[in-house]
């Protein structure tokens, strides 16, 4: 490790815990506690980390849907299709055939209620 590196991990000693974090979703109030700072502080000195955080969690999650996708056996058909709907805009289509006359309306209703939970 050189010294540049080893000064900013003895400044920044959290880089990887607060950078997987962040790519977990968790809040940065909630980082911060952890931690045991600021939120400014927080913010302040781990603002790449934070930014980055989901940016690399997502690539990682992408490989391996990819790997399963282009792997073998059942897991790798619902990744593929699962891919090919988010990322090639697949979709699953319905066909609804109606018998009559050409000359006959067809009315549909849709009703809302309003339940509220208890």
């Amino acid at each position: 490790m050189t010294r540049a590196a080893d000064a900013e991990n003895q400044r920044k000693p959290h880089c990887a815990q607060v950078e997987a974090m962040a790519g977990y979703g968790v809040a940065p109030a909630d980082i911060a506690q952890v931690l045991g700072i600021e939120v400014e502080t927080l913010k302040a000195d781990y603002a790449s980390e934070l930014d980055g955080g989901h940016i690399k969690a997502n690539a990682r999650v992408a490989e391996s849907l990819y790997r399963k996708a282009t792997g073998e056996g059942r897991e790798a058909v619902t990744a593929a299709i699962f891919w090919l709907k988010t990322r090639a805009r697949w979709k699953e289509t319905s066909v609804h055939e109606v018998e009559g006359k050409l000359d006959t309306s067809v009315t549909f209703i849709t009703t809302y209620e309003d339940r509220k939970l208890l």
